[in-house]
């Protein structure tokens, strides 16, 4: 038996990368049902202040086929929304006893009162090392300037 019964995960997963796949593994080795919810569009423009170039729907599509994930829910969005109500949310409705997230949420505001209010009803949160020199961010600013330099290119020839 694993050391969680349920555990739950969340992201964007816009331009999916090993960096996702190593949170989904991982928290996959210490649950027996990793439920993984991904980030709606709006969620992810209040939160990151861009749109995702993956539209939900392949990124839904995505993560479901990924051996590791149980079960693939939405964003438990409300207007206003912010932060650790989403995790609160989700928790209130998937009875989750481990959220798992990447260590670059380990010290925010969100996360320290996230665990604080988690760890007051028996339930941890697990931080994973962060894959360096991936993200979906670098990897879409990179997608950015590589269009913009090939226009720029073929404009100017």
């Amino acid at each position: 038996m694993k050391k969680y019964q349920i555990g739950y995960t969340t992201g964007v997963f816009d331009l999916f990368h090993i960096g996702h796949l190593n949170i989904l593994r991982k928290s996959k080795e210490l649950c027996d049902f990793l439920i993984v919810e991904v980030t709606s569009d709006e969620q992810t423009m209040k939160k990151k202040n861009r749109m995702p170039i993956i539209p939900y729907n392949e990124r839904i599509q995505i993560i479901e086929s990924i051996r590791y994930v149980d079960k693939v829910v939405t964003t438990l969005l409300s207007s206003g929304d912010v932060g650790s109500a989403l995790q609160i949310k989700a928790w209130k409705k998937y009875k989750y006893n481990a959220l798992f997230k990447g260590d670059d949420s380990k010290g925010t505001d969100v996360y320290n009162k996230l665990e604080v209010y988690l760890k007051a009803r028996g339930v941890d949160v697990v931080y994973f090392p962060y894959t360096k020199g991936t993200s979906s961010s670098k990897l879409s600013l990179y997608l950015e300037k590589t269009l913009v330099d090939n226009q720029f290119s073929r404009t100017h020839d």
